[in-house]
């Protein structure tokens, strides 16, 4: 199931490692959650057809949804979004005049082929995907070699696994009280003051006078500006991409890459820590940080604020955005599934010794989910059309977390890890879900929407593991995950019964108008 929208979250998978597992804690960064994605934390998550051809049909909606929002093409959007400059519409005007780069020759519509190779002609797409990876390898390494560090000064298990807790607490505050910057500001703007603000705290990270108390207050600064980065990363990309098939496919390609880190991120940074000090490993990953502001700010293209901020800020626009009920419907079927998704992660360890099995068995348990997850997008992303990928959203959604029930016998590795790679295939419902999320979202109040949308996979996660951790301390391991399968059915089926009703209410009140 997918945890992290994009991120880190853009969001989906939990930023745990074998070590991580103990200490409950998730990757979060700038482009975290994407994940999700999402999306994810970037090693979190953030949380997820080949439909971009000229015929591709359009994302069927949810029974009831028909008036969810703008009409789908399935096609990419020809015109300015592919030409470098801003879309039009109301957005586009919402701002100051600003120039903008020249308009080269317009990318291929509706290119035929495989979707996730369309989404690569899109040259300011590439410049994105490549700044994604940088920023992401800055995330991971930085988020284990500060709990390392911060091991090192203390001899601190507690100290050291605050330092991924605290990944999570600042996303409620910066999703909901800075969500309104990512519309009132021109979001090139945001991602690159976004992504220096992370550097220069790793940089003073690396000073070796900082305290351990700053240490982590630095760790809290970069998690309350990375919903507000994955937010204005996500609205850009439809942008960019488009609203239609294009968007869902490049989303899908975030999320893949956060899920990746988590079977390569770890390895990569723990190869690093043998060569170089924690402070040394600190300093290469603000290196990373400012080489991603530099690509985003030369090889992205300028666009005007999308509205004004006459909807409100802190709590009030918030509200503005969560008064669509719609809207509230969507984010709900985006939040429930990884607040039971990441309980098997997060009790990996525990039940590893519960079961009586090596370390090299615990890793195999850890990377099931996420490369579940990853097969799921890929194969989603690669066979099935929009269309299609639209009508399985529920059925997947409120099926994802019953492959938890394999563990009610208290099953050995091959079965345990059978029925996490099960559950994260599921998360191919992403691509669907997020075709209906930018529809039904008004482009003015996009960058807010999303900001919300990634910041609450983040916390709901954060409960997630620490739920998981209380039931475990009054109950069997695979008690608790079987038990989390039945529970977290049960939430699947009311979130997707009030999708079905909100949109039988838009449907409703559209006929009346």
């Amino acid at each position: 199931m997918p945890k992290h929208d994009d991120p880190t979250t853009e969001l989906p998978g939990t930023g745990t490692g074998p070590t991580a597992a103990d200490l409950g804690g998730t990757g979060t960064g700038p482009i975290a959650a994407e994940l999700g994605g999402a999306g994810s934390g970037a090693t979190a998550a953030e949380l997820r057809a080949t439909g971009t051809g000229p015929t591709s049909a359009a994302p069927a909606p949810p029974p009831g949804l028909a008036h969810a929002g703008p009409a789908q093409t399935g096609q990419a959007h020809a015109g300015p979004v592919h030409t470098g400059q801003a879309p039009a519409g109301p957005a586009a005007h919402a701002g100051p005049a600003a120039p903008t780069a020249p308009a080269g020759p317009a990318a291929p519509a509706a290119p035929a082929g495989p979707g996730y190779r369309a989404v690569f002609r899109v040259r300011e797409f590439r410049v994105v995907f490549v700044a994604h990876l940088f920023s992401l390898l800055g995330v991971v390494v930085s988020e284990l070699a500060l709990t390392v560090l911060v091991y090192d000064l203390t001899r601190s298990p507690l100290l050291s696994s605050l330092t991924f807790a605290l990944g999570f607490l600042p996303y409620l505050v910066g999703g909901t009280l800075l969500a309104g910057l990512t519309d009132r500001l021109p979001p090139r703007r945001i991602l690159v003051v976004c992504d220096l603000l992370c550097a220069g705290c790793v940089a003073l990270m690396v000073v070796p006078a900082t305290p351990v108390a700053l240490l982590l207050a630095l760790r809290c600064a970069i998690a309350v500006v990375s919903p507000v980065f994955n937010g204005t990363r996500m609205a850009t990309l439809a942008d960019i991409l488009g609203e239609g098939d294009l968007f869902v496919l490049g989303r899908s390609l975030l999320r893949i890459v956060s899920q990746s880190a988590l079977l390569t991120g770890f390895a990569v940074g723990g190869v690093l820590l043998t060569v170089v000090p924690p402070r040394g490993a600190l300093a290469v990953t603000a290196g990373t940080f400012l080489v991603s502001a530099l690509l985003l700010r030369l090889g992205t293209v300028r666009r005007p604020a999308r509205g004004s901020g006459a909807a409100g800020s802190g709590l009030s626009g918030t509200w503005a955005v969560l008064r669509n009920r719609r809207v509230r419907a969507l984010m709900l079927m985006f939040w429930v599934p990884p607040l039971f998704a990441v309980v098997p992660e997060a009790l990996a360890a525990p039940y590893a010794d519960e079961i009586g099995v090596s370390t090299a068995a615990l890793g195999l348990l850890m990377c099931a989910l996420p490369v579940g997850t990853i097969t799921g997008e890929l194969l989603a992303g690669s066979f099935l059309s929009a269309a299609v990928r639209s009508r399985i959203v529920l059925p997947l959604a409120v099926t994802g977390v019953l492959p938890y029930l394999l563990y009610a016998p208290e099953p050995g590795v091959p079965l345990a890890a059978a029925a996490l790679f099960l559950a994260g295939a599921t998360g191919a419902y992403t691509l669907g879900l997020d075709a209906w999320f930018v529809a039904a979202v008004p482009e003015e109040q996009r960058g807010r929407a999303m900001t919300l949308m990634t910041a609450g996979m983040m916390t709901v996660q954060g409960i997630g593991m620490a739920g998981a951790g209380v039931a475990a301390e009054f109950a069997p391991v695979h008690v608790v995950v079987a038990g989390t399968g039945v529970l977290g059915t049960v939430c699947l089926l009311a979130a997707a019964a009030e999708l079905r009703a909100a949109g039988a209410a838009g449907d409703r009140k559209a006929r009346r108008g």
